[in-house]
C-alpha cells in the first residue's frame, strides 16, 4: 500500500495512540452529543459514549482498519479510520476534529486524505454515516461531493441515522 499524506501531520496511527485517539474521538463527538441533547441514558452507542481503547485495538488487529491521526504539537487532535468492505467499496468512521482544533481545514485535510487513502486500496466508493438531524455535517460532506441515500432510525437511538455515499 502506498503512503498517501496531504499534510506532514496526518499519519498511520501506532498501537500506542490508541488511549489519545479514543479520547480524542470521545471528546469530539461529546459536542455533537450536547447540542442535541444524546445522554450515556438515552444513546449508550453514540460514538461519544461508546468507543473504547479495547474497540480501537480491535478494529485495528482484528478488522484491519486503517488508521490516521492528526497532530498539532504531538498532541493528537483528529482522527479517522477506513473500514474496507467489500471489493472497491469502504466505510469511513469516526472523522472528527476536538473542538480547539476545529474551523483551521484539518477536517477537510482528513477528509481528503481518506479519499486519496481508499483510493490507494482500489475503493470506488464510500459510505458514511451521520446523526441525520445534524444538518451543517450533511452539508459539509455535500459539498465534498457525498450524496444523501437515505434514513433509518434505529430503537437504540434518540436521532436518526443517516447515510451518504462518495464515488471516488
Amino acid at each position: 500500500m502506498v503512503e498517501i499524506t496531504n499534510s506532514e501531520k496526518i499519519k498511520k496511527i501506532e498501537k500506542a495512540d490508541i488511549p489519545n485517539c479514543a479520547k480524542a474521538i470521545r471528546e469530539s463527538f461529546l459536542t455533537v452529543a450536547e447540542e442535541f441533547g444524546f445522554t450515556e441514558e438515552n444513546a449508550p452507542r453514540f460514538t461519544g459514549f461508546a468507543v473504547t481503547e479495547e474497540r480501537l485495538f480491535w478494529q485495528l488487529e482484528q478488522e484491519k482498519r486503517l488508521m490516521f491521526k492528526y497532530c498539532e504539537d504531538n498532541v493528537i487532535v483528529g482522527y479517522y479510520s477506513l473500514y474496507v468492505k467489500e471489493i472497491g467499496e469502504c466505510e469511513l468512521n469516526n472523522l472528527c476534529v476536538i473542538p480547539e482544533y476545529r474551523h483551521r481545514g484539518i477536517g477537510e485535510e482528513l477528509l481528503k486524505h481518506a479519499f486519496e487513502m481508499a483510493r490507494s486500496v482500489n475503493c470506488r466508493k464510500m459510505f458514511i454515516g451521520i446523526v441525520e438531524e445534524n444538518i451543517r455535517l450533511r452539508r459539509w460532506y455535500e459539498s465534498f461531493g457525498a450524496e444523501h441515500t437515505g434514513t433509518e432510525k434505529l430503537d437504540f437511538f434518540p436521532f436518526t441515522c443517516g447515510y451518504m455515499e462518495k464515488v471516488l
